[in-house]
């Protein structure tokens, strides 16, 4: 290997056209491996002659062979060797790391590592969601740090800063195991944040996704699936046909105390639920779902108030409580202002006599803003569709399935069965 003047020479004076950075990463390529890491805690100083946005290609090899030398990061500088990495991360050139993604995806995932370790995850979440954006081809491509960074959020409870993602809409995803992690983590987000519809938009899609086998995080992903599904519908749906085979097969016996609990709730009595809920605490204590269990009894108050409303016309608020079994009158006044509020229900309270009246839904949908809110509904249905076209036209000419259904279509004669596709392909959308 050339001295590490020379290489850092290279660096500096090939980092300009496309031409001179193609020959630096050839270079780079050279000088790469085992000899470069054994000389880590010599590469540190060198750091400060490069910088990160002109040199930032030579800056990578050079700060991914510290980080991932096995040295204590200590012996770099410690936390100003994460200021380092957290700098580079957030000024570093896109062309120029995308030509080395493994070695950025391999300093962004030190850094995660580092912060946990430090129990400080609000250190990284800036720097990797610049990561994010830097690493990405489009916004529509899922990557490895996409997981961490919403971890980091999580762990941080910083839950609005995980929405700059979360927001995007996902098309390409090279990786299984990434697209699990993204809607695990992106759906405990949206539950942080009280948005429960997309909190089971997410987990439905991790619970579903293709898979050869079942996986842990699938299995996490469905038992807080069946909770936000029992908040949001007050039933758990049943698996849609395109579900793996051994998800619908094995999902269940793997989260069967949450399959009973939604059998519970759909009895509609709270004291059984709450009797079920105290008697099995501490298995949705070890499995962190407690408190979103809880948030599950609370709601079959919402759901025996709403199922009253499809019954009465007008009813008291001491018949309210004692149907819904809530303790008092006033408790029972304001479960129904709260679901007012949220336009849960639509009702009216006289406080001079206690009684409620039900009303139907007011909207006429005339307003310029429902208008506003269909025509939006409609362009993204549109802007949808025409997605799903092209993504169905360039799975036509993937090689991949062609392979599997010219198998398929000698073997069974041209019949073919969904499970037939179960197997996890090289990409998938």
């Amino acid at each position: 290997m050339e001295s590490l003047e020379a290489l850092v020479a290279h660096i500096q004076g090939l980092s300009g056209s496309p031409e001179e950075v193609a020959h630096l990463h050839s270079l780079l390529k050279q000088a790469d491996g085992d000899s470069l890491r054994a000389h880590a805690a010599a590469l540190v100083p060198f750091l400060a002659y490069l910088s990160p946005e002109t040199h930032s290609l030579g800056y990578l090899y050079l700060l991914e062979a510290c980080a991932t030398s096995g040295s204590n990061l200590s012996e770099f500088g410690g936390g100003d060797f994460l200021v380092t990495i957290a700098g580079f991360l957030t000024a570093c050139s896109a062309d120029q790391i995308r030509l080395a993604p493994d070695k950025f995806l391999n300093v962004c995932r030190v850094l995660k590592d580092q912060v946990m370790q430090l129990n400080m995850p609000i250190r990284g979440i800036a720097p990797l969601r610049a990561a994010v954006r830097k690493i990405q081809s489009s916004p529509e491509q899922l990557t490895p740090v996409h997981a961490d960074y919403l971890l980091l959020c999580l762990l941080a409870k910083q839950y609005m800063a995980g929405l700059s993602i979360l927001e995007d809409d996902i098309f390409e995803v090279d990786q299984p195991k990434d697209l699990f992690l993204y809607c695990y983590y992106g759906g405990m987000i949206y539950i942080g944040l009280k948005k429960f519809p997309k909190a089971l938009e997410l987990l439905h899609n991790a619970v579903t996704a293709p898979m050869s086998m079942l996986n842990a995080i699938a299995v996490e992903a469905y038992k807080k699936y069946v909770l936000v599904s029992l908040i949001v519908n007050g039933q758990v749906p049943s698996f849609p046909k395109y579900t793996s085979v051994s998800a619908q097969r094995s999902m269940k016996n793997h989260a069967q105390i949450y399959v009973e609990l939604s059998t519970s709730y759909s009895n509609g009595r709270y004291t059984d639920l709450e009797t079920f809920v105290q008697a099995n605490s501490a298995t949705f204590q070890s499995d962190n779902n407690l408190g979103l269990v809880k948030q599950v009894l609370s709601s079959m108050y919402k759901r025996n108030i709403q199922r009253l409303t499809q019954t009465y016309l007008t009813l008291s608020l001491e018949d309210i409580a004692r149907s819904v079994q809530l303790e008092t009158p006033r408790d029972a006044e304001m479960h129904v202002l709260r679901m007012i509020e949220d336009g849960e229900i639509h009702a009216t309270i006289n406080q001079k006599d206690g009684m409620v009246s039900f009303h139907e839904d007011p909207e006429q949908y005339k307003s310029v803003e429902m208008v506003e809110h269909i025509d939006s509904s409609i362009q993204r249905l549109t802007a949808l569709s025409k997605k799903l076209a092209s993504i169905d036209e360039n799975m036509s000419c993937d090689p991949a399935y062609l392979m599997k259904t010219g198998r398929d279509r000698g073997r069974f004669d041209g019949r073919f069965d969904y499970d037939d596709y179960d197997s996890v392909p090289h990409k998938f959308f």
